[in-house]
């Protein structure tokens, strides 16, 4: 895959009209504007129209990116405001009590004056290594489905930082959240997430 330019060459080019260059940022950011838009909305389609709209916006607005981001967070930025406004049509938003949902189960490690205070009382199963194999369609869709459970918010920040890789910094500027707040979502969906993968491999392992 090749590089791309830094942000100064990059946009010069999209401004100019190069189609490769316009290229080079499809290829490269659509996968994943496509997945986080299918945070916000209900249907595969409905993401792929996101991201198209998405494009057509970059295309007409270029001219008027003031670098005062990275072109990609501006790019997303674009995205997430256009994904937000279709899901808000599809479906009726839910307040979610986002920061106040339980984690991991303080009961479930030991206390002060237990013999190893913070330790788990009981180890949860061993999980297979990231390093170790593809996932099962199995487990695949179980973290598919667990995602689609999540917090909007907290779906969208687990998809930033866990599936695209993106840096806290970058998540902050794109969300407009504090380093806490962002944070404290991760945790909670990563919580969440580890949940449902720990009933499915306990059950796996009594099976």
């Amino acid at each position: 895959m090749d590089d791309l330019p830094v942000d100064k060459v990059l946009v010069r080019r999209l401004c100019d009209r190069d189609e490769s260059a316009f290229a080079l940022v499809l290829d490269r950011w659509s996968g994943g504007m496509l997945r986080l838009a299918r945070s916000y909305v209900s249907t595969e389609a409905s993401a792929a129209e996101v991201v198209q709209e998405t494009w057509l916006a970059v295309i007409e607005g270029i001219d008027r990116f003031e670098g005062r981001s990275s072109l990609r967070t501006w790019v997303y930025r674009i995205l997430t405001n256009t994904a937000q406004r279709r899901g808000s049509r599809e479906h009726q938003m839910v307040p979610s009590d986002e920061l106040g949902q339980p984690t991991v189960d303080p009961q479930r490690f030991q206390s002060e004056g237990q013999p190893f205070p913070g330790h788990w009382w009981e180890p949860p199963p061993v999980w297979p290594e990231p390093e170790g194999g593809v996932l099962t369609d199995e487990v695949r869709g179980l973290l598919v489905a667990a995602l689609e459970e999540l917090p909007e918010r907290q779906r969208v920040v687990i998809a930033l930082r866990d599936a695209e890789g993106w840096p806290a910094d970058e998540v902050c500027e794109l969300l407009d959240i504090t380093a806490a707040n962002q944070r404290v979502l991760l945790h909670r969906a990563r919580a969440f997430v580890r949940a449902k993968l720990e009933t499915y491999y306990t059950q796996e392992e009594t099976s």
